[in-house]
């Protein structure tokens, strides 16, 4: 019982924490809600349009990350990490999620996207919805790093509210196809990769970046596989971070 009145308290803290941080930092959450771009990323290209050029290349800041082996699975619970969408601005994150990925394409009714179309990052397929079920059903909010594997490459050993801003950072997640997001369950790059090979720079550039930001590391495969995929983008850029000062 204390147990479960600890980790209410932990959990509340952490929503506190947050909602503070958005008021005080409105245009955080922005800066990073502009729909994504997967086009790209071959011979030598970059695999997204539009990048910041200050921004360190994700092959650095793949090469700042520490390699260790996984830690064991022991305790891992999405509830660890945090237990529905939250409100942002007034609307829940996964429908601004939706949207921003939408785009203009996305027909609202309040806050939730109804209908709409994008290029799915995943597969690269144009996909269109004119109803809301259809959205539901075939569209899900993936975690680029999964919540599973970063519980077992630092985030267990992190607080709640850590836990809880890697879980709802915008720069972690994205709307993808029901189907492919099921087929990556929660691979890492070594072991999963979008059949889109046009998005792959930037699907490890945001791997990279968000280890980068909240100190998870890699495995050495993982690490090699990424490095593998940004050979032939060298010039990609890390997403949404500063490399830190010595």
């Amino acid at each position: 019982m204390k147990l479960k009145k600890r980790r209410l308290l932990a959990v509340v803290a952490a929503l506190i924490s947050v909602v503070l941080w958005l008021v005080m930092n409105p245009e955080s959450y922005d800066a990073i809600f502009v729909p994504v771009e997967n086009t790209g990323a071959s011979e030598g290209a970059s695999g997204s349009a539009v990048q910041d050029a200050d921004a360190p290349l994700a092959s650095e800041i793949l090469e700042l990350l520490e390699v260790k082996g996984r830690a064991p699975k022991t305790g891992y619970s999405r509830d660890e990490f945090y237990s529905g969408w939250p409100t942002v601005e007034g609307c829940n994150l996964r429908q601004r999620i939706i949207k921003r990925e939408f785009g203009e394409s996305a027909v609202l009714d309040g806050c939730y996207v109804v209908a709409g179309e994008f290029v799915e990052p995943y597969t690269g397929k144009l996909l269109k919805f004119t109803e809301k079920a259809e959205i539901s059903k075939g569209i899900q909010i993936d975690h680029v790093v999964a919540l599973s594997d970063a519980w077992q490459k630092g985030a267990q050993y992190m607080s709640a509210e850590s836990r809880y801003a890697i879980a709802t950072d915008p720069l972690n997640l994205l709307a993808v196809d029901a189907a492919a997001n099921s087929q990556k369950s929660d691979g890492d790059a070594a072991t999963w990769l979008p059949s889109n090979k046009a998005f792959r720079c930037q699907y490890v550039a945001r791997q990279v970046s968000v280890k980068y930001k909240y100190g998870l590391w890699v495995t050495g495969a993982e690490k090699e596989a990424i490095s593998k995929v940004l050979s032939v983008c060298p010039n990609e850029r890390a997403v949404g971070v500063v490399e830190k000062s010595e």
